[in-house]
């Protein structure tokens, strides 16, 4: 009869996991930088680009904390996040609306990443990996950040002048004198609820 996996077996398979995502997102993330017209959401992008290198250093020092082998095991995941923003990018939006639709990419990445790391570092304190633990919590904490800069974006006003853009004629044929109020609150009316801050 097979032998059965431990826990230690799936840490180092969902670190493989980890590893593999962020090598595909070091090709991804220069992609959604040149893509975005707002400077600050590029900033954004290639910020977190420089930050995605030091999360593979990283993790090759949890790798050699564990007496492992650095190598990935190809993410399922990441590659479908990254396949769905590429679809976005060869739609023909407007740049707001563009730019709405990257950061919406950008978070399903980080929430990914943050589920992942999340359980990596839960695992590692419950094994009694503690120096990993702490290893994996730092980029777990800049996962984290990243998602909150690009949520900051988002309702900054990228997402209302996408709105404005999608509901604007509209509202100036209700309301001609007050077009540039109305427009605002209109979209407001319509936009969805904001998600609720962690």
């Amino acid at each position: 009869m097979a032998e059965t996996g431990t826990l230690h077996d799936a840490f180092i398979d969902e670190l493989r996991d980890a590893y593999d995502g962020e090598k595909q997102l070091t090709k991804a993330l220069p992609k959604l930088a040149k893509a975005a017209s707002s400077p600050e959401l590029r900033d954004a992008f290639e910020s977190h680009l420089e930050e995605t290198r030091g999360q593979i250093e990283r993790l090759d020092q949890v790798f050699e904390q564990l007496d492992e082998k650095p190598r990935g095991k190809h993410c399922d995941g990441i590659a479908g996040i990254i396949e769905e923003g590429k679809s976005i990018m060869e739609e023909e939006f407007d740049d707001a609306t563009m730019d709405a639709c990257l950061i919406a990419a950008g978070q399903r990445a980080e929430h990914y990443e943050i589920a992942a790391y999340g359980t990596l570092m839960a695992w590692a304190r419950a094994m009694g990996h503690d120096e990993v633990a702490d290893l994996l919590e730092e980029t777990l904490n800049e996962e984290k950040a990243a998602d909150e800069k690009l949520t900051t974006l988002a309702e900054g006003g990228i997402n209302q002048q996408a709105s404005e853009s999608a509901h604007g004629d509209e509202d100036e044929e209700e309301e001609p004198a007050m077009a540039t109020a109305s427009a605002g609150r209109g979209a407001a009316k319509r936009a969805p609820a904001k998600r609720a801050r962690r």
